[in-house]
């Protein structure tokens, strides 16, 4: 990697995780924290009772005006028309030739007599999603870029509610999955709140200016710490997300996959016209050649990201596109895109690994039950 520590950005956190002896690394231009105690000790705080990620590299985009959502239905494979004031819908920015720009969250919110959007976008691809949404507006569609004045607090797992319930007068408890208020954070000021977060651990997602951020950590920190709450970094993220089969964009997405043999059919809706949708519609009526799966392995050894997918002739027929060794179930586990005639739960592949070919088995995910 290129990045010296001086080209790097920081979030208005960066100096509380170097404080906490976080080892940090470059991310998506950003220096951030991969870990603070061990992967599998934050893992476990997420899985069984709370922990807390800055995830401030996060993009925002602010989307605005009486074309707002004529641009994104144009700009996104879901359907956006059905979202009420205060849902959230995960979708994917479909590009010109039939691949994925990025995945991304969909807000739409209301503050006052504000009514927009929130576009929430991975890190790595801000600009270029900054500039193929751009491209596309021929509405009457006001955008705005926020990604550099806000900061993001993953608060995640069981005990998340019980950790942040008492810095707002909303009952925070009893918000659905996938919604989100605008709400005043007892000693740090007004945040949006959201029920979301990338762990299937349960939890909330709380963007705060970043003046606020500082701040906001802090009384996490000290509301959590009853329930031992834990700061956690990059690499359990990963494990986490792993373990509900959840995509991670430029592994198991990106320009080249469809959305439709990631998975993704789900979020990409049919009844309204998108970029590229006849391409895709296409994919979905014909069917494609390989499709995204989940696998554990039955040999020893642990699946990484490249490693190939072969048949018993040793023939490339695949790609591993994440893989690691699931803390929670303690077995090696990935996702690969395999041959469509082999994605059934059961089927048997084999994936080399540094020249040993290792046993594989599909199976469904999400690896994990969630909650």
């Amino acid at each position: 990697m290129n990045d010296t520590a001086t080209d790097l950005k920081r979030t208005a956190l960066t100096h509380i995780h170097e404080s906490l002896g976080a080892k940090m690394v470059p991310f998506a231009g950003y220096l951030m924290p991969v870990q603070y105690s061990g992967v599998i000790d934050e893992h476990n705080a997420v899985r069984n009772s709370v922990g807390v990620f800055d995830v401030s590299h996060m993009g925002e985009f602010l989307v605005r005006g009486p074309g707002a959502l004529d641009l994104i239905q144009k700009v996104t494979s879901n359907d956006a028309s059905k979202l009420t004031v205060g849902k959230v819908q995960y979708s994917c920015l479909p590009n010109a030739t039939g691949g994925i720009v990025d995945d991304l969250l969909v807000y739409r919110m209301q503050n006052k007599d504000d009514h927009h959007y929130v576009l929430v976008v991975n890190a790595s691809n801000i600009e270029k999603d900054w500039n193929w949404i751009k491209s596309l507006n021929t509405f009457d569609a006001q955008l705005e870029n926020i990604s550099d004045r806000m900061s993001l607090l993953a608060v995640q797992g069981p005990k998340a509610v019980d950790t942040l319930k008492g810095f707002f007068a909303e009952d925070i408890s009893s918000m659905p999955y996938y919604t989100a208020i605008y709400a005043e954070m007892r000693g740090v000021g007004l945040v949006l709140i959201s029920t979301t977060g990338y762990t299937g651990a349960g939890g909330y997602e709380v963007y705060v200016p970043n003046p606020l951020a500082e701040k906001a950590w802090n009384a996490v920190m000290e509301a959590g710490r009853p329930f031992g709450i834990k700061p956690t970094g990059l690499a359990a993220r990963d494990t986490l997300r792993l373990e509900m089969g959840f995509c991670l964009y430029g592994n198991d997405i990106d320009d080249t996959t469809s959305p439709i043999e990631a998975g993704l059919g789900w979020i990409t809706k049919f009844t309204k016209e998108f970029t590229n949708s006849a391409a895709i519609r296409a994919h979905k009526e014909n069917g494609t050649g390989r499709r995204l799966v989940g696998f554990e392995l039955l040999d020893r050894g642990i699946p990484r990201h490249g490693m190939n997918v072969i048949d018993a002739q040793g023939g490339v027929i695949g790609v591993v596109t994440s893989g690691t060794m699931s803390p929670t179930l303690n077995k090696p586990i990935g996702m690969a895109y395999v041959p469509t005639a082999l994605s059934a739960p059961g089927s048997e592949v084999l994936i080399d690994a540094r020249g040993k070919a290792l046993r594989a088995r599909v199976v469904k995910v999400p690896f994990l039950s969630q909650g």
